[in-house]
């Protein structure tokens, strides 16, 4: 279809799916209950997830120690985007999908967005579309599949499967699906709030062969292509990227340990009958809803959201060395991390977290970033986060070139590293933060 066609299918979805979101008291809660003894906010049938507290000590100079609460969800889920050719051109077979916590209501999704839980039919409702192409066993040809991690500020050790199959089979399509070239999906990342988070981790790892456009004439654009071809200089060789972040996950300090929820409400954080939120105000809050959703496989549910206090930002600065594009990637430490670090954009934070804090304590490049003047502002956008755990979770991304004169601070936690390399790490897991995956998509785009 033309993109005229996919925004007059998209609303026509809109118009003829209702949804309704309402925010509840924690007693309204159908199925979830908070644990007599723990505390913990769990569902009746111990699938899906659970809110329970989590202790935090590291050894970085500012607040090292504290208590939160955190999502625990250890079953993997699936997301997976089904691709086919039609005259020689690949397609994604992407769907519209309403999520609780998104700020529009409907977002594009991949093929298969499910829990554990939701595709083994936990809930009792209607079977997951097209997962039969993801199952062992299928004849479609896998073209990407790894384990890769989600937000470690929310979530404790998430992780998802991130799958690319094709076919070659005829593939009935629903009415809520549509198939999508690879350079469509690159436009609509360009719209706020239009690809949801769970499809642009997946097409952020479809290896670039697969999606290499031709030379678009655009030397920003062409230093992205140079970057992923893996072709061009690069100031760090793959072992020393590796050893770099080895070195930081070996002598970094990071003990998660898990207590009870009511320990975290005594402990810096507040119960309210509609809230679990923070005593200054700060970070976020965990709500309740009640859920209406016709195209949904149940149509009407109730559960817990974490909803931000306000929005992040994720800004990746990126300059020409050698040749060859550069981007100043950081390895970065969360609550929930799995792994001790992850390399993550330059910049990863919530601004208004910083707007008292001494300058010490301010994120290196956070000014800079902010103060970028529009000519070297490559991209500017704001996506949602995930919409079935978080409300209203959005991040603004940006892509600043930086001067050729800049030179970063001195700092061991910060590296530059080609596009290709970081490519390169995503076919293993627990490399790249979710956040830095959306913005490799985002790229891609230009």
């Amino acid at each position: 279809m033309s993109m005229a066609d996919f925004h007059s299918w998209f609303n026509a979805r809109a118009r003829a799916n209702s949804f309704r979101v309402d925010r509840i008291p924690f007693a309204d809660l159908r199925g979830w209950d908070f644990e007599p003894d723990s505390g913990n906010l769990v569902h009746a049938s111990g699938r899906f997830f659970s809110v329970e507290g989590l202790r935090v000590r590291t050894d970085r100079p500012w607040v090292s120690e504290w208590i939160q609460p955190i999502i625990v969800q250890p079953e993997i889920g699936v997301l997976g985007i089904l691709v086919k050719r039609f005259g020689g051109v690949l397609h994604c077979l992407m769907q519209a999908k309403m999520e609780p916590g998104n700020i529009n209501g409907l977002q594009i999704s991949p093929t298969v967005q499910a829990t554990r839980s939701n595709y083994m039919q936990v809930h009792g409702g209607a079977g997951t579309k097209y997962i039969e192409y993801f199952r062992p066993g299928s004849r479609a040809r896998v073209l990407f599949d790894g384990l890769q991690s989600e937000q470690g500020s929310w979530f404790l050790h998430k992780r998802n499967r991130n799958i690319v199959v094709e076919t070659d089979e005829d593939v009935p399509l629903d009415e809520d699906f549509c198939w999508l070239t690879l350079s469509q999906m690159r436009r609509l990342m360009r719209l706020d709030h239009m690809v949801n988070m769970d499809s642009r981790t997946v097409l952020s790892c479809i290896p670039p062969a697969l999606t290499r456009p031709d030379d678009t004439g655009d030397s920003f654009s062409d230093a992205i292509l140079n970057s992923l071809s893996g072709h061009g200089h690069a100031v760090h060789d793959p072992a020393r990227i590796l050893s770099w972040l080895t070195e930081i996950r070996a002598r970094q300090e990071l003990v998660q340990r898990r207590v009870p929820l009511k320990e975290v409400v005594e402990d810096g954080w507040r119960l309210g009958p509609e809230v679990i939120d923070h005593r200054a105000g700060k970070y976020f809050d965990v709500m309740a809803v009640s859920v209406q959703a016709s195209n949904r496989e149940v149509t009407s549910w109730t559960q817990p959201l974490v909803a931000p206090k306000q929005s992040g930002l994720l800004a990746l600065l990126v300059k020409r060395i050698g040749g060859t594009l550069h981007a100043l990637v950081q390895a970065r430490s969360d609550a929930g991390t799995l792994n001790i670090a992850e390399l993550t954009a330059t910049v990863h934070c919530q601004p208004g977290n910083y707007v008292d804090a001494p300058a010490e304590h301010r994120p290196p490049y956070l000014d800079y970033a902010l103060a970028a003047p529009s000519c070297r502002v490559r991209l500017d956008v704001v996506h949602s986060e995930e919409g079935g755990r978080f409300y209203h979770a959005q991040n603004r991304y940006l892509v600043v070139e930086v001067e050729d004169d800049f030179a970063a601070e001195p700092d061991d936690r910060y590296l530059w590293t080609t596009l290709n390399q970081l490519m390169s790490l995503l076919s293993h897991s627990n490399y790249l933060t979710v956040e830095l995956r959306s913005l490799m998509a985002s790229m891609r785009s230009l």
